[in-house]
C-alpha cells in the first residue's frame, strides 16, 4: 500500500512514512492510491473476531512498513478490556464497542467506553502505540501539535502521557468546553504534556496546527507531528468499528446505514472508506448541529465555510466547527482523484468564500449514500429526554444530534446504527436541564473535577504557539 496526497504529491510514501508527518510537504492530506478490497467471504470469517484481531486484519491492509508481527502486538495491547473500562450497566465489559438497540431498528454502537469517555479513544490509543513504536525503531523523537474542539485533546493526551521520545501540544479553544472536557485535559501533569487554550473558535486552532505544519523548515527542525483526523493512520483505526458494528448488526450480504454526529468529517469519512472496501453500507447519515455547513453541502451542493464570528457556541460542542479538513478527502475522492480539480475548488472557495458542486460532479455526490440534517439545541434536549424518559438509556447531546437525524433521514426498512460520540458524564449541564437527572460518572473519574488544572491561555496567532513550542522543546 502505497500513499499520495490530494494536492498532487505522490513519492510512493509507505504507510509508515506518513504516519508521522501528518500532513503532506503539498499542504495536502495522504490517501492510499487506492482502497483494499474485502469480499463477502472474508467479511464472515471476520464475524466472530474479538476487536483487537479485527482491528489487525483491517489495519493489516493499510499498514505498509510495519512488520506484521508487530502491528499485531500493537492491536493486542490496545484493545484491552482494561483499557476500555467505562462499559454501561448491561453490556459485556469483554466487548469493546457493544450494540445497544433502542427501537425498531435503530441502534448505538458505542464507542466510549475509553479512559476518556469517548469515541476519539478508538483509534487514538492506537495511535499513541504506534507512534511508541516507530520512534523506537527509528530512534527519533516527536513533538505533536494538535486541536480539540473538545474530545480530541484529552484523547490524545491519554494515549500520549508518560510514552517515550513523545510531547503532545494541544490547542483549545478557551472557554467553549464543557467543564469535564477542560478537567481531562487541564487536571494532566505528565511533563510531556502541555495545554494552551487560545482565545477564539476551533477552526482557529485547527489553522494554526496547518500553518505549523506547512512551515517546512520549523515543522523539520521541531520535529512536528499531528493527531488531528488529518493523520491518515487515526482515520484507518476509525475504519475498524465500521467493521465491528456491521459484523454485530447485518447478517450476510445484508446493507445497513450508519448515521454519525460530524464536526471535522473525519469519523463520517471512516465509514465511507469501509463502504470504498465492499463492507455494506445502505447510506452514511451526516448529522450537524447549528453549525450546519456540511448539511448544507450535502443538501445543495455549495460548500461554504464560516470564519470565527459566524460559527455559532452550542450544547453539542465538539461538533462547533465550520471547516472540516476531512471533506478533502472525500472530495478528493469525488473528482477522481484528480488533484488539478481539488485545488481549483479550494481556490476558488478561498477567493469566493464558497464552491459549488454541478453537473457530474454533484451527481456523485448524490450516488455516494451521504445524506445529512441538523439539530438544534431544542432538538437535542427534546432526544436525550425522549430517549431517557421512554427508553431508560442516557446519551451526551452529540449523540442526541445523531440520533435525532438518523430518526428522519433513515431508509424504510433499514438497520440504522448511531455511532456514539461520547457518555453523557461530560456533558452534565445539558443533561440536567434536559432531564433533571445528573449522570452517572464512571468510577475512574470519580474525581477529575476536583483536581487542579493548569493551561498556556494565548491568542490565536500562529507565532505565539510557534514560540511556546520552541521554548518547551528546548527545556
Amino acid at each position: 500500500m502505497r500513499y499520495l496526497s490530494t494536492r498532487g504529491e505522490s513519492t510512493g510514501a509507505s504507510y509508515d512514512e506518513i504516519v508521522l508527518r501528518g500532513l503532506a510537504s503539498d499542504g495536502g492530506l495522504f490517501m492510499p492510491e487506492s482502497y483494499p478490497q474485502v469480499t463477502a467471504e472474508t467479511l464472515e470469517s471476520w464475524r466472530k473476531l474479538p476487536y483487537a484481531e479485527l482491528a489487525f486484519e483491517v489495519l493489516r491492509l493499510f499498514a505498509s512498513g510495519i512488520d506484521e508481527a508487530a502491528l499485531k502486538e500493537i492491536c493486542r495491547s490496545t484493545y484491552t478490556e482494561k483499557t476500555y473500562c467505562n462499559a454501561r450497566e448491561g453490556d459485556d465489559p469483554k466487548d469493546i464497542t457493544p450494540v445497544r438497540w433502542l427501537e425498531d431498528g435503530i441502534g448505538l454502537l458505542e464507542l466510549s467506553n475509553g479512559p476518556t469517555l469517548a469515541f476519539k479513544d478508538m483509534a487514538m490509543q492506537y495511535l499513541g502505540a504506534l507512534f511508541e513504536h516507530l520512534l523506537a525503531r527509528e530512534g527519533k523523537t516527536l513533538n505533536i501539535l494538535g486541536a480539540t474542539s473538545g474530545d480530541t485533546g484529552s484523547a490524545a493526551e491519554y494515549a500520549m502521557r508518560g510514552r517515550k521520545g513523545i510531547r503532545v501540544f494541544m490547542l483549545s479553544p478557551y472557554g467553549r468546553m464543557s467543564d469535564f472536557q477542560r478537567a481531562q485535559m487541564y487536571s494532566l501533569e505528565d511533563p510531556n504534556i502541555f495545554n494552551i487554550a487560545v482565545r477564539g473558535t476551533f477552526d482557529q486552532a485547527q489553522d494554526i496546527v496547518k500553518a505549523v505544519s506547512n512551515d517546512h523548515a520549523f515543522k523539520s527542525a521541531h520535529s512536528i507531528g499531528t493527531v488531528n483526523s488529518i493523520n491518515w493512520a487515526r482515520v484507518a483505526a476509525q475504519v475498524v468499528y465500521y467493521f465491528k458494528g456491521w459484523l454485530a448488526a447485518a447478517e450476510k450480504g445484508e446493507a445497513i446505514s450508519f448515521a454519525v454526529p460530524s464536526g471535522n468529517f473525519g469519523d463520517v469519512l471512516a465509514g465511507w472508506i469501509a463502504k470504498q472496501m465492499g463492507l455494506p453500507i445502505a447510506s452514511l447519515i451526516v448529522a450537524t448541529n447549528e453549525n450546519d455547513v456540511l448539511t448544507e453541502f450535502f443538501e445543495t451542493g455549495v460548500y461554504h465555510p464560516r470564519d470565527a464570528a459566524h460559527t455559532y457556541v452550542t450544547s453539542s460542542p465538539s461538533m462547533d466547527i465550520s471547516r472540516a479538513s476531512n471533506f478533502e478527502r472525500f472530495i478528493f475522492d469525488i473528482v477522481g482523484r484528480d488533484p488539478e480539480v481539488l485545488k481549483r475548488l479550494w481556490h476558488v472557495m478561498a477567493t469566493e468564500g464558497e464552491f459549488r458542486l454541478t453537473g457530474e460532479l454533484w451527481e456523485r455526490v448524490l450516488a455516494s449514500g451521504f445524506t445529512a440534517g441538523k439539530s438544534t439545541h431544542a432538538d437535542r434536549l427534546a432526544t436525550i429526554r425522549d430517549t431517557w424518559e421512554r427508553l431508560g438509556v442516557m446519551i451526551d447531546p452529540h449523540t442526541a444530534d445523531g440520533l435525532k437525524v438518523a430518526r428522519e433521514k433513515r431508509l424504510p426498512g433499514v438497520k440504522c446504527l448511531c455511532l456514539e460520540t461520547a457518555q453523557a458524564a461530560k456533558f452534565s449541564k445539558t443533561i440536567i436541564e434536559a432531564t433533571g437527572t445528573v449522570p452517572a460518572i464512571p468510577a475512574s473519574c470519580a474525581d477529575l473535577l476536583s483536581l487542579p488544572q493548569r493551561c498556556e491561555v494565548m491568542d490565536p496567532e500562529t507565532e505565539n504557539v510557534k514560540q511556546f513550542i520552541d521554548r518547551h522543546t528546548k527545556e
